[in-house]
């Protein structure tokens, strides 16, 4: 029996809570294979999430009104709406321990009466965003409340509260930013740590992984394990000695110390400082020595350490390769390549590329790794067969 939530179809988070997941896996895997084009014939097939329900470890939410007018509320912004929110109190895709924070958060607030929720077109009210983060494997769970500098409510009964809720996991820290700003984003400025620490700890395949408030994460745990299982298979099928890996767009290197024990080296290179910092010190914290991570342009980084690695594999933001890197990458002659595209329509036309210079499509395999909405991840193997 499917749940249907009271706000499906005006919030905008689910598309397709409404039908079986076997239907969705189907119609999810049909149009990646029209999105892949004259590829789609090297798809082997869409990999199911591990958890349908509850799987999401990151929620980024919004204070706002239940309508014009209306009660207090916080949660996922309604669809053609700046202001109307959906509680999220019978959301599916969120685990319960966010479900009791969110609406403790919320009675507080409503309770309190002295402030109001930040308009964004008016540019009055305090109450701006509450993010929530979780290590799946873990518990632990990281808050971030987002006010004006101009919040009266005071937050130490608030914190205190919280960490007594009775909770499956356990939160580790808590924090306070504030934004006068008129852009209505989460900024990683004006931090205060009011309770325990700045980031949460995550595990994959038995690696720790120190994830702060505002570093990337796969947003689905169990699903990225799954999904770097596949790219681990991809590159490295068995260990070799003397071997090289790329591992180029590594974010916080979860990706190259998963290869780590099938590499003699692996090299990581991504263009931001705090990610290529996290990637180091989760290094340290795993005890791998074999992974180096540099901070900068791809195409910089590849010039600057000229080699020809056993494989390379490429985790690009959503619009794919950058054109000024995609020769250096080319260059690097490696006879394994392995694409791991968020954004499969990239994928299609970056792979239009790296056939046209000598490579070609082994395989391609998607994996759902957001359950009810309509995304899905794709990792690709290419091989050179030409020089």
């Amino acid at each position: 029996m499917n749940k249907v939530c009271e706000h499906f179809g005006r919030c905008g988070g689910c598309k397709y809570l409404n039908i079986p997941y076997e239907q969705e896996l189907s119609i999810k895997e049909n149009t990646l294979i029209d999105t892949l084009g004259e590829y789609g014939q090297f798809l082997k097939g869409l990999q199911p999430a591990p958890d349908v329900e509850g799987y999401r470890n990151k929620m980024e939410l919004a204070f706002g009104d239940e309508g014009r007018d209306g009660r207090l509320a916080l949660g996922m912004r309604k669809q053609r709406s700046f202001y109307e929110v959906a509680t999220p109190e019978n959301c599916v895709l969120i685990p319960e321990d966010f479900k009791r924070v969110i609406m403790y958060v919320l009675e507080y607030f409503r309770e309190s009466g002295l402030d109001a929720f930040y308009h964004r077109k008016r540019h009055v009210g305090t109450l701006r965003h509450l993010v929530l983060r979780r290590g799946h494997f873990t518990g632990e769970i990281l808050l971030n409340l987002v006010t004006t500098s101009t919040l009266a409510t005071p937050i130490a009964p608030l914190v205190q509260g919280l960490c007594g809720l009775a909770l499956d996991g356990k939160i580790v820290g808590f924090l306070h930013s504030t934004n006068d700003g008129v852009a209505d984003v989460v900024k990683n400025e004006n931090v205060n740590i009011l309770y325990g620490r700045d980031y949460y700890n995550e595990e994959i395949y038995g690696l720790k992984f120190k994830v702060s408030a505002f570093s990337f994460f796969q947003t689905n745990s169990e699903g990225a394990q799954k999904l770097y299982g596949l790219v681990r298979n991809y590159a490295a099928p068995a260990p070799r000695e003397n071997a090289l890996a790329y591992d180029l767009y590594c974010g916080t290197g979860t990706i190259a110390q998963i290869l780590s024990p099938s590499f003699t080296s692996v090299l990581g290179i991504e263009l931001i400082e705090d990610a290529i910092k996290a990637a180091k010190e989760n290094a340290a914290l795993n005890s791998i020595t074999n992974c180096s991570f540099y901070a900068g342009d791809v195409q910089d980084i590849i010039q600057q350490h000229p080699a020809t690695p056993n494989v390379v594999v490429v985790d690009p933001p959503r619009d794919g390769l950058h054109p000024k890197a995609l020769p250096h990458i080319i260059a690097l002659n490696a006879p394994r390549l392995v694409y791991v595209a968020c954004k499969p329509a990239s994928l299609a036309r970056d792979l239009n590329l790296l056939t046209a210079v000598g490579y070609a499509v082994e395989k391609i395999e998607g994996m759902d790794m957001f359950p009810r909405t309509p995304h899905v991840e794709a990792i690709a193997l290419l091989r050179r067969v030409k020089a």
